[in-house]
């Protein structure tokens, strides 16, 4: 049964480091472009960031670059998001995704974790 589950959310005070963490089961991970993303209430789910099969290509959403870095462990079959410097407008559901590419659009992505809550305390 296929599955992404995320570990790793919870409350953090701003300026703070935070880390989030993706397991996939249930598909053949080096195979697949993972992504991570996320939703503040009431908006849109905004990309954050993406990283081929073989860490070759990374991408990141423009309100993230320089403060957030994904990477992977292909023998974990994990996805990392590492999140520092963590601001008052970086609290959301973040969501880790698998796909065939890379890319910054919900549509690129087949299959989607259930979300963990990042809470940054001012």
């Amino acid at each position: 049964q296929l599955q992404l589950v995320e570990s790793g959310g919870g409350l953090v005070q701003a300026g703070g480091p935070l880390r989030l963490s993706c397991a996939p089961s249930g598909l053949t991970f080096s195979s697949y472009t993972m992504g991570w993303f996320r939703q503040p209430p009431g908006k849109e789910r905004e990309f954050v960031a993406g990283i081929s099969g073989r860490s070759v290509i990374t991408d990141y959403g423009d309100s993230v670059t320089g403060r957030f870095f994904i990477s992977r462990d292909n023998a974990k079959n994990t996805v990392y998001l590492q999140m520092n410097s963590l601001k008052p407008e970086d609290p959301a559901v973040y969501y880790c995704a698998a796909g065939g590419k890379i890319g910054p659009k919900v549509p690129v992505y087949d299959y989607w974790g259930q979300g963990t809550q990042v809470t940054v305390s001012s």
